[in-house]
């Protein structure tokens, strides 16, 4: 049986279970692409799944990663508009860390010329995720204003940059430190970006402050039950709150009362759990609206450092510190 490399867990535990191992290799079904992978980018997800918290959906591989870039190798029956060798990136439901993914058709997406294995790989999950959550369901506008937590991650880089095309006037950033708060600004362009330090200030007494008690038109949540009621008090009448994560906590009570009367609310979204179709429709709206702007430069995907497939264990470390600022790569060989 022909095999792959793959990073696999011994098990479920800290980044210490992770290891290079050979893997069957898979072989592409109808309208999937088998892609020799170049680099796959870390996500949230991989840590999780790698604690034993975050499954992956059903059918899919045990392997973690779901961000990758390469070549395709071979195709399922069906596929058109990819030739064996092009270069594609995108989403898959599972098994990103590996030489050979699986790659359905329609989510893959041709890498532009001229870009690097790695800045490939760390496009599609921040730049959909973005997309999804501040455009389509925080309904972000021109003129408007939104507090991001987590602005120094993949997703809050990426999110900076979709605010700032979308128009937002002011952009309230939570982070860890000066430095990250300092990169934040240059991201967001002509938007005033205040930074907040999330470890010496209070995010809420901030806007307060900065909007004369006004609050912010959306919030771009990723720590869940521990921020909500002060996310929910920094909102404008009629705001929305989008909980992308939950690294806080997700269980709790809440005071329904200020939802009622101030008119706010409170959208989640997951990328993982949704089904291939609508995986598909966010990508043809990622190709159409931001694949553009990418290439033109305009938009960058932000990364903060690539380790050696061998070297898994150390990225996830490295994620896990929380002193990173923007994507996390492993890189094959």
């Amino acid at each position: 049986m022909p095999t792959t490399r793959a990073v696999i867990c011994d098990g479920f535990g800290g980044p210490e279970v992770l290891r290079l191992a050979d893997v069957p290799l898979p072989q592409p079904g109808p309208g999937q692409l088998l892609v020799r992978v170049r680099a796959s980018a870390l996500n949230r997800a991989d840590v999780l799944q790698r604690a034993g918290a975050y499954a992956p959906p059903p059918g899919e591989s045990a392997i973690l990663g779901v961000e990758i870039a390469g070549e395709v190798e071979s195709r399922g029956a069906g596929v058109e508009g990819f030739r064996v060798g092009d270069g594609v990136c995108g989403l898959v439901g599972s098994g990103g860390y590996a030489e050979h993914c699986l790659l359905d058709a329609g989510m893959a997406v041709p890498v532009p010329a001229g870009w690097s294995w790695e800045a490939a790989a760390a496009v599609p999950e921040v730049f959909y995720t973005a997309d999804t959550t501040l455009r389509e369901l925080g309904e972000l506008g021109a003129g408007q204003s939104l507090l991001l937590h987590a602005a120094a991650s993949g997703v809050g880089t990426a999110c900076i940059q979709l605010a700032r095309e979308l128009g937002a006037a002011r952009i309230f950033c939570t982070a860890g430190s000066a430095e990250k708060l300092a990169r934040c600004r240059e991201l967001g362009g002509a938007a005033e970006v205040i930074g907040i330090d999330r470890k010496t200030q209070d995010f809420l007494a901030e806007v307060r402050r900065v909007t004369g008690g006004a609050g912010v038109d959306v919030v771009e949540d990723f720590i869940g039950i521990e921020y909500l009621a002060k996310n929910l008090a920094a909102l404008k009448d009629g705001g929305r709150l989008v909980v992308v994560g939950l690294l806080g906590g997700w269980e709790g009570s809440i005071d329904l009362l200020p939802l009622v009367l101030r008119r706010l609310q409170i959208k989640g979204s997951a990328m993982r759990p949704r089904s291939i179709e609508e995986k598909r429709a966010i990508t043809r709206t990622f190709r159409e609206r931001w694949l553009p702007l990418l290439v033109d430069g305009r938009l960058r995907a932000v990364i903060d450092s690539v380790f050696p497939a061998g070297q898994a264990a150390a990225a996830h470390e490295r994620m896990e510190s929380n002193e990173s600022f923007g994507k996390i790569l492993l890189t094959w060989s």
